[in-house]
């Protein structure tokens, strides 16, 4: 399974920050809706109901996770059906650069006209040393 962190815009410049080298930390998140699993690189299975990626902002850091904040990004289905499954998350409205994908908690029924909003988005880092 490839859902996770990206190991080139993410796990790597996150390593080498910790080598002390310098990186270009993303200026703002976007998220898009896939109908499987988005692949290593982020553009596998993308929706055809909806391909915008709405701004999605988080909290500061609190135990170790950050937590969505603000509007719940929302999309409206232009026209198909189908079932979303997963998300991937991107530093740019449009192209950019893949950070990372999750998996949806449940499968939703995406059906033309309808709206999927999502509610809660958080990402955390484990095991944390005690």
């Amino acid at each position: 399974m490839t859902v996770g962190v990206s190991s080139a815009n993410i796990a790597t410049p996150f390593l080498n920050a910790i080598r002390a080298t310098n990186w270009t930390a993303p200026t703002g998140t976007f998220v898009k809706l896939h109908t499987a699993d988005p692949g290593a690189a982020g553009a596998t299975a993308a929706a055809a109901g909806s391909t915008t990626r709405p701004a999605v902002t988080f909290a500061a850091p609190s135990s170790n996770a950050i937590a969505m904040t603000g509007t719940a990004p929302s999309w409206t289905n232009g026209g198909t059906t189908e079932t979303l499954t997963h998300i991937s998350v991107w530093d740019a409205a449009t192209a950019g650069n893949f950070l990372f994908s999750a998996v949806l908690t449940a499968s939703q029924a995406w059906a033309s006209g309808n709206t999927f909003a999502l509610t809660a988005l958080t990402v955390s880092l484990s095991p944390i040393a005690a």
